[in-house]
């Protein structure tokens, strides 16, 4: 079997990937919808691959996955490895997880990171508010995770919420700068909210950032110590921010009990040693639609397992 063609079209804003083989075999693969701008890389790598047995997925993924790099860039390096190990799936009959171990448990606990509601503002009733709405949701997530902070509007709404000027509001507009004490005892009255509808039955996560300084980060960690919320998620870096800062993470990390998260930027597994091997946080998120495609991710979760190092992974746009 041999790649005679890589295709790519836009499916509402998904660029989805078609590699087509001369086996009458096409293998898919999709990029969140965020990214519809993709399509040239996408295309980009038809070169490099053109005449390779799709079913060595290694192979040719050693063609092309230098050509990478942190979020959006990896995505269309992932969604190529994506469409290859589904046409290796088909080739031998079997779904993608038999071809790369089989599964280890029957039932897995997933959060809810994109089934939302309409809020009409952004203090803690409005918080609460949309938190039982989820709760009430027929898909029966424990766990929600909910945007507060600089992942979100907070920084335009509430007044004084830090010292700077904040982003337009558009996806991945990044947003630094210190947070007042008025903003702080924002976030924490929020998620104080939240927590009091969702009780013990339905764990709660935040995705807090990126950019917040090591000094806010650590006081919002050690706040909401008595909260017990799963994770605080990219205090620091994370979304479209082209590197780690695994040092300044573990800093924030041993600072707390409060678990701290972060990784769905991040491409390669190379890049998360650092974080791994020094504990600088708690839980991992790789995206497979950034980090290289599923096995890249399982590379990362198994080395994070080695180290007491948790997986939560990202993904809600991926279709």
């Amino acid at each position: 079997m041999k790649i005679t063609d890589v295709k790519c079209a836009i499916l509402g804003n998904n660029p989805v990937v078609r590699i087509v083989t001369d086996a009458g075999v096409s293998g898919y693969g999709e990029v969140e919808s965020y990214k519809s701008y993709l399509k040239p890389q996408v295309l980009h790598y038809k070169q490099y691959i053109l005449g390779e047995d799709p079913t060595d997925v290694e192979r040719v993924m050693l063609k092309i996955r230098h050509r990478g790099s942190f979020k959006p860039w990896g995505s269309a390096v992932s969604a190529i490895e994506m469409a290859l190990w589904d046409i290796a799936g088909k080739a031998a009959g079997l779904p993608v997880y038999k071809l790369l171990g089989g599964k280890v448990r029957d039932r897995v606990r997933v959060y809810n990171g994109a089934v939302r509601f309409p809020m009409d503002g952004h203090a803690p009733a409005d918080y609460a508010d949309t938190m039982a709405k989820m709760k009430a949701a027929p898909e029966g997530f424990t766990i929600i995770k909910q945007g507060i902070g600089f992942h979100g509007p907070m920084p335009r709404t509430v007044p004084d919420f830090f010292y700077g000027d904040p982003g337009g509001g558009g996806h991945g507009d990044y947003n630094r700068g210190l947070l007042t004490e008025r903003g702080l005892a924002h976030v924490v009255a929020c998620v104080a909210a939240m927590k009091e509808v969702l009780g013990d039955a339905i764990g709660l996560a935040l995705d807090c950032g990126p950019g917040r300084t090591v000094p806010d980060a650590s006081r919002l960690a050690r706040a909401l110590e008595p909260l017990h919320v799963l994770w605080l998620e990219d205090l620091i870096t994370g979304d479209y921010t082209p590197y780690v800062n695994a040092d300044v993470y573990r800093e924030v990390t041993r600072s707390s009990s409060t678990p701290i998260h972060t990784g769905e930027q991040m491409y390669l597994r190379q890049n998360f040693k650092e974080l791994i091997e020094r504990h600088a946080v708690n839980i991992i998120g790789p995206d497979p639609c950034d980090v290289g495609g599923i096995a890249e991710l399982k590379w990362v979760a198994e080395y994070a397992d080695l180290h007491g190092i948790l997986m939560a992974p990202h993904g809600t746009g991926d279709g």
